[in-house]
């Protein structure tokens, strides 16, 4: 780590200890012990019209029927794979307090993916595992992630996937279609996933004429989202269809519905998907889904 990253990471830590300090000694001292008071282990948490991915997006559903507050919290929800600065402090510092800690376990770091140094990634996940009073699986296939990475859980836990809010999320009549329009969405993490459905666009293509790709989202592999923008454009060039690939960019969660509705199939190539709730919205509005038979996928579509 480079001297300045270790001077801003100390920075970090000292600021948000006082902050968390001072949040969990008033909640200790708190009248009210009937209401429920949740902490998302932020400050603030988007709206539904802010543009965000990864597992922040369940927070903005969560703080619509439990508001974040944070002042006096009595529970503390922490989501694995959108967690805070220091959650294991903030975990301990709120169970001395006596609030509870409810782990939402959507994945783990494992060495096909994370490579050298998973097991250091999955620290804070073992400590918040041992601490927590209540853990929600996103699928069984997370359940069985967190036992085999991070250990056995002897606590109170249930498998709960993604919710989809089917007054929001819903098909609508579509005319006779004159083009077929292949949806790739949600966070690209790694260059194979547009590349796989780029490559699925040019061998539809072979049988049928009027398939077209349309890829929203960001592409999250490179920190210049244009030059990694350019990798998948350049890949489409060499495969000959870039002309039949349209790039829609990041959006926010009002905008995934007609998104979705306006297109004809969802492909999901992610590999080993825990529990995208992108493919259950996709369903929910009525879009066939043809995805990587890996991960929680199977679980949701069968």
């Amino acid at each position: 780590m480079r001297p300045l990253d270790l001077l801003n990471l100390c920075y970090i830590w000292c600021k948000t200890y006082q902050r968390e300090r001072k949040r969990w000694i008033f909640s200790t001292n708190r009248s009210d012990t009937t209401s429920i008071r949740v902490f998302y282990g932020y400050e603030e948490v988007p709206g539904a019209d802010q543009k965000v991915f990864g597992g922040l997006v369940k927070l903005q559903d969560l703080q619509g029927t439990f508001a974040n507050q944070v002042e006096q919290p009595n529970i503390l929800y922490l989501i694995s794979s959108a967690l805070p600065y220091f959650p294991v402090r903030m975990a301990k510092m709120a169970k001395r307090a006596g609030a509870k800690l409810v782990l939402n376990q959507n994945g783990v770091a494992y060495p096909g993916w994370h490579g050298p140094g998973w097991e250091r990634a999955n620290q804070p996940m073992q400590e918040l595992t041992e601490l927590a009073d209540y853990i929600f699986y996103q699928s069984k296939f997370c359940k069985l992630a967190a036992e085999t990475f991070l250990g056995e859980y002897s606590g109170k836990s249930e498998i709960l996937y993604n919710v989809v809010d089917t007054e929001q999320f819903f098909p609508i009549p579509k005319k006779q279609e004159k083009e077929i329009t292949l949806l790739l969405s949600g966070s690209h993490w790694n260059l194979y996933r547009p590349c796989s459905a780029i490559e699925t666009l040019q061998k539809v293509r072979q049988v049928d004429k009027r398939v077209r790709l349309r890829i929203a989202g960001r592409f999250c592999w490179e920190k210049d989202v244009d030059l990694a923008e350019r990798q998948v454009r350049a890949f489409a060039r060499r495969l000959g269809v870039a002309e039949f690939v349209e790039y829609t960019g990041s959006y926010t969660q009002q905008k995934a519905v007609p998104l979705l509705q306006n297109a004809s199939i969802l492909l999901h190539t992610k590999y080993n998907d825990p529990c995208p709730r992108l493919v259950l919205e996709a369903m929910a509005c009525g879009l066939p889904v043809v995805y990587s038979g890996t991960g929680g996928l199977p679980e949701l579509v069968g």
